[in-house]
Parts: structure tokens; sequence; C-alpha cells
């Protein structure tokens, strides 16, 4: 297999680097917590939590992000699809989030958002 071929993106829409908070509820429990957005794509995002979460598990996650002077989010919900441990120094987990549902008031937000961060990176 050539290299070049090998390393090719195949993902359908790119991911884009974050490094937001999050909230996130598991399914039937009201408990609120707190995670990392890592990066996103208009599908999906990397998330970083010391939770140790079921593949499977779906989700509502509303990711923070700064809007001119104010603090604002946009709400998803979402399966995790993929984990891994986070590195030796840390605890934790690295989690693949496929979304399931968004509204299209909160996906514009997404879209906006994504597209400010690859224009400014």
């Amino acid at each position: 297999m050539e290299a070049q071929s090998y390393f090719t993106e195949r993902r359908k829409y790119p991911r884009v680097y974050m490094d937001l908070p999050i909230e996130y509820w598991v399914k039937y429990d009201p408990r609120t917590r707190g995670g990392i957005a890592i990066d996103a794509s208009e599908t999906g995002l990397l998330i970083y939590s010391t939770q140790d979460i079921p593949i499977g598990t779906k989700l509502r996650i509303a990711v923070l992000f700064p809007c001119e002077y104010e603090l604002a989010n946009f709400e998803v919900f979402a399966e995790v699809i993929w984990k891994q441990a986070a590195n030796k120094r840390e605890e934790g987990y690295q989690y693949g989030i496929k979304f399931s549902q968004i509204l299209q008031e909160d996906y514009s937000k997404l879209r906006q958002l994504l597209i400010e961060k690859l224009l400014n990176d």
C-alpha cells in the first residue's frame, strides 16, 4: 500500500481542534458531569473525561464556548462509539462521540464555531 494513500483523510467532515469545556448527562441520570471537547466535526466530538463511560452510552452534551463577551453553548444528543484510556500521566479516558440528534439552531452554532476555528488556527 502506498504511504500517501494510507494517510489520506477518510472522514467526510474535517476534525477541528477545540479545547472547550463540556457538560454532559448520561441518559436517565440527572447528574451533570464535566469534560473537555478536544476536537469536533459536523458529526461528532473527541472528548476527555475522568468518568468511565461504557461504549454505546447515550449522552446529552452541552459544549460551552465564548461568543463575544458572553459564554454560549450548543447541545447535542450523542452516543459513545469508542474509548481509550488517557496517557499514563493523566487519569481518565478519551471518547469518540457520534451525534445522533442536534437542533438546527445548535447545528448552525456548531458550524459557525468550526468555521471560526478553521480560519483562526
